[in-house]
């Protein structure tokens, strides 16, 4: 939403807002622009005539104050994609969907957009080098790239997001089943996907991996008038710790079957814009990753360190078995902190069963915090080693411990890797990673 505030306040509209609490670095970003509140919390005063348009973010209740004041005035309420749609009408809209990778291949395109100077709008949920905001809205720019979540669109619209764009091409990277609170079930999960399918315009263009086997009997049974395009994993090579693009040979600075086909999911939306194969290789060539996607904090001879965003069984599954098979004489010492409200389920907890197999030393860290936040029992270790099918598996629910026991392991010929899409209690990972260089 701050984002979204500092593009329309570039464009040159008049811009406020409220939340209960702001944290960094969206404080400093909304105070460098002269957007941040004066008071933090809700007020109904805040909300007159004067106002055009309101856009209610997901963390606002149906409760609000300044909701309520807004629908007793009438004023035109936009959830977040809808308000996204209307800023880009009139653009190619690129819409990037999936339960995982759309943050990389957005990432992916918006960086071989920029190697060539290319006009674009867009909205990507990563904080990417070389980009100051993560959301980017003028009249000019002639397509907009759009990272497209399933997730809800307000408190007030239950629809997902990826619904509202009206893709005139869009991205299915795959499909592993998410928010179990919205989505009870896998065939509530994927309907929204089928949705997405045919909301595509007429005569767009869905490009998807054809690797999924569920996506791709949903997409072969779809009637939608649209060109399909599958994609896989392209040809490459590893050598000494590096990734090679074929024919050309082109080294890669990311690795990894999932970012390989992510990289061709980018490579097919940057087809449809008129930048051919040798071109995009040229410019992936120095393409370094989104944050907190398999981010390198440190490394040395023997021991990288990487923090990672992964937290559901899919993207816990590939991204150690992308560690691992890009550092075979390496032992991999993998940690996932679960917190979402889904990983928190115990139902749906056995859905990571052999999800950290490859790993050599399996670690999962559930602060209990984040159960006495969602009002949910709290697991054992035994829980979790059954659930995982990995009696071997270490448990913690401890930041102090946790990291004391990080601390003392060796890391000889080893790379750690830290997954999660909280924040391990608050304890800096940088800090970790330079203590395991002494």
């Amino acid at each position: 939403m701050h984002n979204l505030a500092i593009a329309l306040h570039k464009k040159g509209y008049q811009i406020s807002g409220s939340d209960d609490v702001i944290f960094e670095p969206a404080k400093s970003r909304l105070d460098k622009y002269g957007l941040l509140p004066a008071e933090m919390g809700w007020e109904e005063s805040r909300i007159s005539t004067d106002l055009d348009a309101v856009i209610l973010g997901m963390h606002a209740r149906i409760d609000n104050p300044e909701l309520l004041k807004a629908q007793e005035l009438g004023i035109k309420i936009y959830s977040y994609p809808e308000y996204i749609y209307e800023q880009s009408k009139n653009k190619l809209r690129i819409v990037i969907g999936g339960s995982h990778g759309k943050t990389t291949i957005t990432s992916m395109i918006l960086h071989v957009l920029n190697y060539y100077n290319r006009d674009f709008d867009y909205l990507v949920g990563a904080q990417l080098a070389g980009f100051e905001t993560m959301v980017k809205v003028t009249e000019a720019a002639p397509v907009m790239i759009i990272e497209g979540d399933e997730y809800l669109s307000s408190p007030i619209d239950r629809r997902p997001k990826f619904h509202l764009y009206k893709a005139n091409v869009a991205v299915i990277s795959g499909i592993a089943w998410d928010h179990i609170n919205v989505f009870p079930t896998y065939a509530d999960y994927t309907l929204q996907f089928e949705k997405f399918i045919d909301t595509i315009e007429e005569n767009g263009t869905l490009i998807y991996c054809e690797a999924d086997a569920d996506l791709t009997k949903i997409v072969s049974k779809s009637q939608a008038k649209i060109n399909k395009i599958g994609y896989a994993i392209p040809s490459h090579e590893i050598e000494n710790g590096i990734t090679y693009l074929l024919p050309e040979r082109t080294a890669l600075k990311v690795f990894g079957d999932h970012n390989l086909m992510n990289l061709n999911a980018a490579k097919e939306v940057c087809k449809t814009l008129n930048i051919n194969a040798k071109d995009f290789d040229a410019a992936i060539s120095s393409f370094t990753g989104a944050a907190k996607r398999l981010e390198v904090i440190s490394a040395d001879e023997s021991t990288n360190v990487y923090k990672d965003f992964a937290h559901s069984p899919s993207k816990l599954k590939a991204t150690i078995d992308a560690v691992k098979a890009q550092f075979t004489n390496r032992r991999l010492i993998a940690c996932i902190e679960l917190h979402t409200f889904s990983s928190l389920n115990k139902d749906f907890l056995k859905e990571y069963a052999g999800a950290m197999n490859q790993a050599d030393e399996a670690i999962v860290f559930i602060d209990l915090k984040s159960f006495e936040q969602k009002r949910m029992e709290p697991f054992s270790e035994e829980n979790v080693q059954q659930a995982f099918a990995n009696p071997k598996l270490k448990f913690f629910n401890d930041a102090v411990k946790l990291k004391d026991y990080l601390l003392n392991l060796n890391y000889k010929d080893a790379n750690l890797l830290m997954m999660s899409s909280g924040n391990y209690a608050g304890f800096d990972l940088y800090e970790l990673a330079a203590a395991l260089e002494k």
